[in-house]
């Protein structure tokens, strides 16, 4: 019975949801602390106080906060498995999709990522870091699963394909946003 288990195909299907909202959760505590810092420095949060207690707006704040950071990464991971299936479609030649469902238990990596976020809430930095190192984990994770099935052009072609479709987009993303910060910049009366 164990091993009908372990062979279970979909046995590993709830993970990325849970690493999504471990992943969400943390960056929305982040947030609402600094948040909650930057409204006592502006003098916001005792005005907010005579409305709502202070459980009230904090717990307002991580929900607002964990819907946000919940849809970037989710749009995240969404772009991920696109990237992810196509690149394979390019380079490997699995028609069946066996070498999808090989990586498919590297989700594990993203909820030990996400659990371990939880523990660095103070810091952008740990938690900037722990999201990339757990990215990089998974990376080697999937070049490994594949390496046996694949010649060397192909896997240097599966491993470099997503590297540069993630940096073409972060770099248009970039683009666009300095683009707007200089057209804004650029209209107000100086």
């Amino acid at each position: 019975m164990d091993g009908e288990i372990m062979k279970n195909t979909y046995l590993f299907s709830y993970l990325p949801i849970i690493s999504i909202l471990l992943f969400s959760l943390s960056f929305a505590i982040y947030g609402e602390m600094q948040m909650l810092k930057l409204f006592g420095n502006l003098g916001i949060y005792q005005g907010m106080l005579e409305f709502f207690s202070e459980a009230g707006i904090k717990l307002a704040l991580l929900i607002v906060l964990l819907l946000l950071f919940f849809m970037v990464f989710a749009a995240l991971k969404l772009i991920s498995d696109t990237i992810l299936e196509l690149s394979l479609l390019f380079f490997s030649k699995d028609s069946e999709g066996k070498a999808l469902n090989s990586v498919r238990k590297g989700s594990v990596i993203y909820v030990i990522g996400g659990a371990c976020s939880l523990f660095s809430v103070q810091f952008i930095f740990g938690l900037g870091s722990i999201f990339i190192a757990t990215n990089v984990v998974a990376l080697i994770y999937f070049v490994n699963k594949l390496s046996p099935s694949l010649n060397l052009s192909r896997l240097v072609g599966l491993v470099f394909f997503p590297i540069f479709v993630w940096t073409a987009l972060i770099s248009l993303v970039a683009y666009a946003g300095l683009k707007l910060y200089n057209s804004v910049i650029a209209s107000l009366p100086i």
